[in-house]
């Protein structure tokens, strides 16, 4: 960073206005301040829509003033000053922010009331236009500001010396702001900063080349107009030019990243001819898809390279990812290394072990068991679990194979992270629901091998290319959009019972049915008791608290033991074995109840989002996900994936009790019309408002991004990273654009990093 971006607010805006920054924004230098852009920008001649004012949000509008009344309080000596404000801009119409021109339609009113508000009262004149800012609430039924900071326009101290002309064209900044501390305060203290900063002095971190293309503005000249325009262009280009600065430096974060792993010296796992990989696709007993065909050579000529593999699979529930790690895990066994497979449950780590035996059949040995097997040659692999609940022999003899090499696969959870877990020859990691795990366990199973290993990482949940590019820049892509033969086509269906009560009883009535045609159902609940009140259990996925927000948590959520209870009492379902699965019970208890629900001998399954993943029973066709409304919509498309995999077609009833015109019901509503995971996410992404793409820092919550929002600016991302790739092509450590690398120390603090490095 320069010296004088690096320099200290006091040096330049005084000890008081910097105390007051550092205290409400956390900004503590130049070049931060100089960073904090308005969110948005208000015309002076617009009023802001009342009607679209957000409930207990801070917000800073323009209103005009219809009336101001003055009464005494009735428990305590003193006044309230009731000023009512409108969106009316008095011709007969609503002049909205952005221009657009609604004549005929309603106009909004908000009361703001001020305790014993003298100024309010000589001040908010009628016919007055004035900025308030505050929080919006609700009192008595309707919406209001109680005590707002309000500016008027017509003393407005950023317009002296202007002419009407001016004036009228001047937008005005608006800034993320506080409680405590107004848009107009903030906006005040950095035109201070302007004034007293030499912005000619400041570092451009675009290279010449790029400005030019792409017609920006020099840098001194962006900071001038995106924090003090006279007109709405001065600040549409200074965006232009810092949105693409952003993208750039984030792109050329990533590809520097990319570069170093590159450089780096791994172990070459080449092909064997007539080894286990060429028996395993000998018996096969069914033909992979192109898409896995495609990916499996992929791998193969990545891992057979002298630097680590980097590679995200994404796929479709069920598009067979695991069968394509399983192929590039027997590459590495061939090549004389050892392959470790990352899960984040027991659950789903006893799954890969049981289906990676079972695919492998006779090419399968471990050591849990004692069984071996051979194939062509007399070649055999072993496979190991290794979890927390292993009982102390086997997992005594289990961190033996692991260390000694006699285990050629190692299928683990968070156990495969402990310190005397070591391995003989750590030649691939396959890290499963990567989301599940962050960058310093990623990190600790790396250093187990001696030199870097090759990386695989795997989701299910589909992922928008502008995020992939975004959060996982430093990995390749591959992706498996085709399900394998056989897959059925599974239906959804949402079942609200608000407005159809009586659907209750068919649920289970429609679940008897599955089960007299010989198949199986699951249950899933958003909770395990009654009395956690929503207390998730370790290791399960939470719905986020977008997700849980404002869906009336003081009703009664389904859970696991009462939906149990129901059901051993429900007529419709007398005679059916029952079991319940969830994350707290016993390890041995959960996985009793799994393998009898695979062995068919529990007909309906009640759990929470522990079967979310790898759970594979081909005989389930239906699932009932009651309390719908409480999982996100990539949770929702993970569940329905778990029946419909055996031939059979599945169905998905999405139950909810709230009302049609909810909110959350619109992402049921999004599950219901398509099974498209990457349509899916598209949707998921607009639902959240992709408000933290990177990541939320701990104190504030605000978005790392500042001006990128990956929905809108996929060219300008596109572009940036194809600028940022040849940069990097030429100039690895970036020795020749220092000022680009100083921009992204600056821009990559520590949390940022460690959000980029979670791939």
């Amino acid at each position: 960073m320069s010296a004088e971006l690096d320099l200290g607010l006091e040096r330049r805006i005084g000890k008081r206005s910097a105390a007051v920054i550092e205290k409400h924004l956390g900004l503590t230098t130049v070049g931060a301040l100089l960073n904090y852009f308005p969110r948005r920008y208000l015309s002076r001649g617009e009023l802001t829509p009342i009607n679209e004012v957000p409930l207990d949000e801070d917000v800073t509008l323009i209103a005009r003033v219809l009336s101001n009344t003055t009464r005494s309080m009735r428990a305590r000596r003193g006044t309230i000053t009731d000023v009512v404000i409108s969106d009316d801009d008095g011709k007969g119409g609503l002049r909205l922010v952005g221009g657009s021109d609604y004549r005929g339609k309603v106009p909004g009113t908000l009361k703001v009331s001020f305790f014993n508000g003298y100024r309010a009262k000589a001040e908010l004149l009628q016919g007055r236009r004035a900025l308030f800012s505050g929080k919006v609430t609700r009192f008595g039924g309707s919406l209001g500001l109680t005590n707002p900071d309000f500016l008027l326009l017509d003393e407005d101290p950023f317009t002296q010396g202007k002419d009407p002309e001016q004036l009228a064209a001047m937008p005005i900044p608006i800034y993320p702001a506080t409680a405590k501390l107004t848009s107009w305060s903030i906006q005040k203290v950095i035109s201070t900063l302007l004034e007293t900063v030499d912005l000619g002095t400041l570092p451009d971190p675009l290279p010449s080349a790029v400005s030019a293309r792409e017609k920006f503005l020099p840098v001194a000249e962006a900071y001038r107009l995106i924090h003090a325009p006279e007109t709405d262009n001065d600040w549409q280009r200074a965006r232009d030019r810092f949105r693409y600065q952003e993208a750039l430096v984030l792109q050329s974060a990533l590809a520097r990243r990319r570069a170093q792993w590159a450089a780096e010296e791994a172990m070459a796992r080449r092909p064997v001819p007539n080894g286990l990989l060429t028996a395993f696709d000998a018996q096969l007993p069914f033909t992979l898809t192109a898409g896995q065909a495609a990916v499996g050579k992929t791998l193969a000529a990545e891992l057979a390279q002298d630097h680590p593999m980097n590679r995200l699979l994404q796929g479709e529930v069920g598009s067979g990812k695991t069968i394509v790690a399983l192929r590039g895990m027997l590459q590495v066994v061939d090549a004389g290394g050892q392959a470790a497979l990352l899960a984040p449950t027991e659950v789903l780590a006893a799954q890969h072990f049981e289906s990676i035996r079972r695919i492998l059949g006779p090419l399968s040995r471990d050591g849990l068991l004692g069984g071996s097997g051979t194939g062509s040659g007399g070649e055999a692999v072993q496979v190991t679990l290794l979890t927390g609940s292993l009982p102390t022999a086997a997992r005594k003899q289990a961190l033996l194979d692991a260390a000694s090499g006699t285990a050629g696969i190692v299928i683990g959870t968070h156990a495969l992270l402990s310190d005397n877990v070591s391995f003989y020859d750590l030649g691939l990691i396959v890290v499963d629901e990567q989301h599940r795990f962050g960058v310093e366990q990623r990190d600790v199973l790396r250093s187990k091998a001696s030199k870097p290993p090759h990386l695989l990482v795997m989701t299910a949940t589909p992922i928008p290319r502008t995020v992939a590019m975004t959060v996982f820049g430093d990995l390749e892509t591959s992706v498996l959009d085709e399900l394998p033969a056989g897959r059925a086509p599974i239906s959804t269906h949402v079942v609200g019972l608000a407005e159809n009560p009586g659907w209750a009883g068919r649920i289970w009535s429609r679940s008897r049915e599955e089960i007299d045609a010989g198949h199986q159902v699951y249950v899933v609940c958003p909770k395990i008791g009654t009395d956690d009140d929503g207390d998730f259990s370790p290791g399960e996925a939470e719905p986020s608290a977008a997700d849980l927000a404002g869906d009336g948590a003081a009703r009664e959520l389904a859970s696991v033991t009462s939906v149990v209870e129901h059901l051993l009492q429900e007529p419709s379902l007398a005679g059916v074995p029952v079991a319940a699965l969830h994350g707290r019970q016993d390890p041995a208890v959960k996985s009793a109840a799994m393998a009898d629900f695979a062995a068919d001998r529990t007909k309906l399954l009640v759990s929470t989002t522990v079967i979310e993943v790898g759970v594979d029973v081909h005989n389930a066709t239906l699932m009932v996900i009651l309390d719908a409304d409480r999982f996100g919509i990539s949770q929702l498309h993970q569940l329905r994936g778990r029946v419909g995999r055996g031939g059979l077609p599945g169905t998905c009833l999405l139950v909810t009790t709230l009302e049609p015109g909810h909110p959350s019901r619109r992402r049921l509503d999004a599950v219901a019309a398509t099974t498209d995971g990457f349509e899916l996410s598209q949707e998921d992404l607009k639902l959240r408002r992709e408000g933290d793409i990177l990541g939320a820092s701990q104190s504030g919550g605000r978005s790392t991004l500042k001006l990128l929002r990956v929905l809108e600016h996929e060219d300008i991302i596109a572009r940036a990273r194809e600028d940022a790739q040849e940069i990097v092509r030429y100039d690895p450590a970036l020795a020749l654009h220092l000022r680009l690398a100083q921009a992204i120390d600056e821009y990559l603090n520590p949390e940022k990093e460690a959000f980029l490095e979670r791939g």
